[in-house]
């Protein structure tokens, strides 16, 4: 049986009370524009359970969650979206289940992911705003070159001990996280990788130490942010929030835009091609952008750098890999033959004459829904599938 809305009289005007209606009573608050949005949360940890929470809680009803890791022991301290049950479960999966027990008019879709390495543009496209509770400097950086190039805004959340920070970087506008970093922070970046472009272990990532109070309190701010800039409103633009838990101080930073930030850089507009990306090669893609480019010197280049082979400078064995950078470790680059390191040969892009053309765009270790760009020596134009969008997140969305 359901039960009809209680009736709630406001001044002189009768209201019917549902599940928002105090929301309602904020003049400015719009319950249909976060019903409609649509959001990206990357990580789903310990400001990213307090950030789906919040979501749920407020009524969207939209929202994709990525996370590569398993839930451990030591996460049931700070996640309320995890049980003693769910250690070993993926984080972004049972996270995604928690929420629609909470919000069952909500639809998540999970992705067991890295977000450097297997999260095409086209999700960043589709998001409305981007949400982040991270614990690496890297993907922050991924996220905010991509979230420049599909001009979206994105949200960063910071934690440690009980102390945190988050940060709103707007659509196109400097600053952008990017212009935050300085020396050390480039440093810690470059120790991430090899010079040979394999992936060192990261020690501390996920490691830090946090308590559930601090992740409260920054993944409020940030999903309050969130909700200010959808409906318009004042936010941290291009600054942030720093709370300090010892003694209670907060603060506000703003930060100083750097003319020379290699994240500047916005597509004036991405073509949306028709079926799937594994229907196109990469010959057939050049032929079309140079088509639409009106030039015969076209080029197709990917979105990351690829991995094409690993060679053995000692016995010349060759191995073709096909996968994006980082994607390999540092010990993979080992010659199974002698033990040792190989050359690591990476590509960027395709000018017609490589002996790769004949792959399908699928088969070059990029992530489905990804963006291409076709350049000539005047102008550039790029694409995306929308049958990949079925592929990430199914039918409907």
């Amino acid at each position: 049986m359901t039960i009809p809305p209680i009736p709630v009289r406001i001044g002189e005007e009768e209201v019917h009370e549902d599940r928002y209606s105090r929301f309602r009573l904020i003049p400015w608050w719009d319950q249909k524009k976060l019903q409609a949005a649509r959001v990206l949360v990357i990580g789903a940890g310990a400001l990213g359970n307090e950030i789906l929470k919040n979501l749920a809680l407020l009524g969207f009803e939209r929202m994709v969650v990525a996370d590569l890791d398993r839930i451990e022991e030591s996460n049931l301290s700070r996640t309320i979206l995890f049980r003693a049950a769910d250690v070993g479960a993926f984080k972004a999966e049972v996270a995604a289940r928690s929420v629609q027990a909470l919000a069952p008019q909500a639809r998540v879709k999970p992705l067991v992911a890295n977000v450097v390495q297997e999260c095409g543009l086209g999700l960043f496209g589709w998001a409305d705003v981007i949400i982040a509770g991270l614990d690496n400097r890297e993907a922050r950086l991924w996220i905010n070159r991509c979230a420049w190039k599909m001009n979206r805004p994105w949200i960063d959340g910071a934690i440690e001990g009980i102390n945190g920070v988050a940060r709103v970087f707007t659509a196109g506008e400097a600053p952008c996280y990017e212009c935050t970093l300085g020396e050390t922070d480039w440093k810690l970046l470059e120790q991430r990788m090899s010079c040979n472009l394999l992936l060192r272990e990261a020690n501390t990532e996920g490691k830090i130490a946090t308590t559930p109070t601090i992740s409260s309190v920054i993944a409020g701010i940030e999903v309050q942010e969130a909700v200010k800039l959808l409906h318009g409103l004042p936010t941290l633009a291009g600054g942030g929030f720093v709370f300090e838990g010892l003694n209670h101080t907060s603060y506000k930073v703003q930060y100083t835009a750097n003319p020379d930030c290699m994240s500047h850089f916005t597509f004036e507009r991405v073509e949306e091609l028709a079926g799937q990306s594994s229907a196109w090669t990469l010959e057939q893609l050049r032929a079309r952008g140079a088509k639409d480019l009106g030039a015969q010197d076209a080029v197709v280049e990917f979105s990351r750098d690829i991995v094409q082979e690993l060679e053995c400078p000692q016995c010349g064995e060759r191995e073709e890999k096909f996968v994006a950078v980082g994607s390999l470790k540092y010990e993979q680059g080992r010659c199974p033959r002698d033990g040792q390191m190989r050359v690591v040969k990476t590509i960027h892009s395709y000018a017609g004459t490589e002996g790769f053309g004949g792959r399908t765009l699928n088969k070059l270790g990029l992530p489905a829904w990804d963006v291409f760009t076709v350049r000539s020596a005047e102008a550039e134009h790029a694409y995306v599938f929308s049958g990949d969008a079925d592929l990430v997140l199914g039918d409907g969305w």
